[in-house]
């Protein structure tokens, strides 16, 4: 699996930026009253996107023999996702004001901040 850690990595890399990207582009969608957000392809394309950000973190963690509840920065990286999960499901979807969605997509991206953080230093505590 080693042999597999580039492709893997680049992988994960691209489906990071393109995954951030899109957020990023909806937020502001959103904070304008867009109405291309709610257009098929940007409904289906960040599902298949995180899927493959998904698929290539499993064979990341599995080629690098660090796992969740093993290794603190992996650990600390899956309970930051479900952080920004739901500050993104607030931010684009479920948020009852603009006010609420606003501040959920900050914060939704300050979690990613953090997960870059941790990601580059592999430390749950990247400040430190």
């Amino acid at each position: 699996m080693a042999e597999l850690y580039p492709m893997l990595k680049h992988l994960h890399l691209t489906a990071v930026g393109l995954s951030l990207l899109l957020f990023v582009s909806r937020g502001i969608g959103m904070l304008h009253n867009a109405q291309w957000i709610s257009k098929k392809v940007f409904r289906i394309l960040p599902h298949v996107i995180d899927t493959i950000l998904l698929v290539s973190a499993i064979g990341l963690t599995i080629a690098l023999s660090q796992y969740p509840f093993q290794a603190d920065w992996v650990t600390a990286k899956l309970i930051a996702l479900f952080a920004y999960i739901g500050l993104g499901v607030i931010a684009l979807r479920r948020g009852k004001t603009k006010t609420v969605r606003t501040l959920a997509f900050i914060a939704a991206l300050a979690v990613v901040g953090y997960i870059l953080a941790v990601a580059i230093t592999h430390s749950a505590t990247p400040w430190a």
